[in-house]
C-alpha cells in the first residue's frame, strides 16, 4: 500500500510542476507550443492518476476512511 501512495504523490508533484510550467511560459511571454505542451501534460497525468486511484480502490489497495470521528463507532470502554 505504501507504493501506491508514493504513486499518487509523485503523480501529484509532476502534475503542480506541469501546471508551473504551462504559468511560467505564459507570463514570460513564451512559446505557446511549450505552454500547450505542459498543459497537455497536465491533463494526461490527471487522467492517469485518476484510473490509478479507481483501479486501486476496486482492487482494495486503497481503502476509504470516515472523514468524521463521531461516524465511528466509539470504542468499548
Amino acid at each position: 500500500m505504501p507504493l501506491i501512495k508514493l504513486l499518487v504523490i509523485v503523480i501529484l508533484l509532476a502534475i503542480v510542476f506541469s501546471l508551473g510550467s504551462a504559468l511560467y511560459q505564459l507570463t514570460r511571454g513564451g512559446d505557446s507550443q511549450k505552454m500547450v505542451k505542459a498543459l497537455t501534460w497536465r491533463i494526461a497525468l490527471s487522467v492517469v492518476l485518476f484510473a490509478l486511484l479507481l483501479l486501486a480502490y476496486s482492487t482494495g489497495l486503497l481503502q476509504p476512511h470516515a472523514i468524521d470521528p463521531g461516524a465511528v463507532a466509539p470504542a468499548a470502554r
